[in-house]
């Protein structure tokens, strides 16, 4: 039935999310979510707002999200933009921001929604390759474009920039508005938040699905200056008045205020990785540095796509991306204790 289709739709290569297999006894590593639950305090809130209310919209501003963000980085309400996951965020920081003459540049290896989200508006984009070490390279991105974007930590690879070197980038290309995707920031990462004052320029995304345990529940924003901000109002006015529901907007206001169980929970899963990055190596894997919630390894003498495989019949699951560059790489997203020495267990049967 594809002659009813658009020519858009028939050109578009819609990204593949990380599946979510239905295996009992799943050892679900392939998505990188939290393996901590959210903050009570986000439970109690889900509860008080199942009411009568549900019948009513929710505030299409969502100012208390807002104010708990601003409140958060010490900036003000009209520097936050909210939106249905940071995903959303970025898809309206496209249209809005990124959409120029000029080719946007980012990473060949970096988050595969953004060559996507070029397809669905149309955005002219060129990549950077990230050096021999998977590094992001400042110096590459001093040159004409029509606006920046990479993820902070950089994924699948794990790798963090400095602020000093996201500077240099921002220095580099006042004309142009620079995208840090921090979805990963919380677990080793430095967040550009401080450098928003300074440039006009950044634009900061950060989420709530990884460290703050609330994937299921969609949240995600921006900060940056009042005029960027606007842009993405507009957008997003012209497309839904109200892309977070009263629970979303009642559940982010309750995790941004748990500070305690937001920092318990992140050293827990750094700790985690630590522990993880020493039993891969032992086991021979090269380990790529990393400063999120997975790890990006490669075992010199075992193909891939094999170790997926085999880890898959024993009901683990890890994100293998077959592309060129990171084809022999794994990227294991860090669970418990518990679930990493499932898989650890796993592999070492697996090498003999």
């Amino acid at each position: 039935m594809s002659r009813y289709w658009s020519a858009v739709v028939r050109g578009l290569t819609p990204y593949v999310p990380g599946e979510q297999p239905k295996l009992p006894n799943l050892v679900k590593l392939n998505t990188n979510e939290n393996p901590y639950g959210p903050s009570p305090r986000v439970l109690e809130a889900l509860r008080a707002e199942t009411g009568d209310s549900l019948r009513l919209y929710p505030d299409p501003n969502a100012d208390r999200l807002k104010e708990a963000v601003a409140s958060y980085f010490g900036v003000a309400p009209k520097q936050v933009f909210v939106g249905n996951g940071s995903d959303e965020v970025l898809a309206h920081a496209f249209l809005g921001l990124l959409k120029h003459e000029r080719p946007l540049l980012f990473p060949d290896i970096t988050y595969s929604f953004y060559p996507v989200y070029c397809g669905l508006y149309d955005v002219a984009f060129e990549t950077v390759p990230l050096t021999e070490t998977f590094e992001i390279r400042p110096a590459d991105y001093a040159r004409p474009n029509g606006g920046i974007i990479f993820p902070n930590p950089n994924a699948p690879t794990g790798r963090a920039l400095s602020l000093a070197d996201i500077e240099r980038i921002l220095a580099a290309n006042p004309d142009s508005v620079v995208v840090i995707d921090e979805a990963y920031v919380d677990f080793g990462g430095e967040t550009a938040m401080p450098l928003v004052a300074k440039y006009p320029n950044l634009l900061v995304v950060q989420t709530l699905s990884k460290s703050r345990s609330l994937a299921g529940l969609r949240v995600g924003f921006a900060v940056g200056h009042a005029d960027l901000i606007e842009a993405l109002e507009r957008v997003k006015n012209s497309f839904n008045s109200y892309p977070l529901d009263r629970l979303a907007i009642a559940g982010a206001v309750a995790a941004m205020a748990d500070r305690d169980h937001f920092e318990r929970t992140r050293q827990a899963v750094i700790r985690s990785r630590e522990a993880l990055v020493k039993e891969l190596a032992a086991l021979g894997f090269e380990v790529l540095p990393s400063a999120a919630n997975f790890v990006f390894a490669r075992h010199p003498q075992r193909d891939a796509g094999e170790l997926a495989a085999a880890l898959r019949s024993r009901s683990i699951i890890v994100r293998h991306f077959r592309q060129p560059r990171i084809e022999q790489f794994l990227r294991i997203t860090v669970g418990t204790d518990a679930q990493c020495r499932a898989l650890t267990g796993a592999l070492r049967e697996i090498l003999g």
